[in-house]
């Protein structure tokens, strides 16, 4: 039986994580400090590279950014407590970073739990919710699509 396709959204303030802090570190980090109990239980249902939005929240920017696959599912830090953690890797920067507004704009992302959740920051991303997001910002780089740069229309298979 085929593994069923799980999409996320991580959020994260770019003064504490930036895109840039993950693409930095060699890609890879450890997503952790998740207190909520929702939020906790999101990344515990967490798979082996099931994909998730990295998206940047506080006042300035709130927008998807890029993409991050997890590569290691949930376990808990040692003297950490109840500290729920998941190893991420970044995929690829948003062709496009998708702003909240873009996204709150579109009917078919109606219902998306980060517009009825917006303190939660570890959300289920439906299939459609991310095609659709990723059709607003033209993809990610490492997604086997390509784009034409002068309209910005919608991608073909690369081979």
């Amino acid at each position: 039986m085929a593994k069923q396709e799980q999409h996320w959204l991580l959020k994260t303030e770019p003064g504490e994580w930036s895109w840039e802090d993950q693409a930095a570190n060699g890609g890879v980090t450890k997503w952790d400090g998740v207190k909520n109990k929702q939020a906790q239980k999101n990344l515990k249902s967490m798979k082996l590279n099931d994909l998730c939005f990295f998206y940047h929240s506080g006042t300035k920017a709130r927008r998807v950014i890029g993409v991050v696959s997890v590569i290691r599912e949930w376990y808990s830090q040692e003297g950490s407590g109840d500290d729920v953690v998941v190893d991420v890797k970044a995929v690829g920067e948003m062709r496009k970073p998708v702003d909240l507004k873009e996204m709150k704009g579109d009917g078919g992302l109606k219902g998306f739990a980060l517009f009825r959740q917006p303190r939660l920051s570890v959300v289920p991303v439906p299939k459609d919710v991310w095609d659709k997001i990723c059709d607003l910002g033209n993809g990610f780089e490492g997604d086997g699509l390509a784009y034409e740069d002068d309209d910005g229309g919608g991608g073909e298979e690369v081979d």
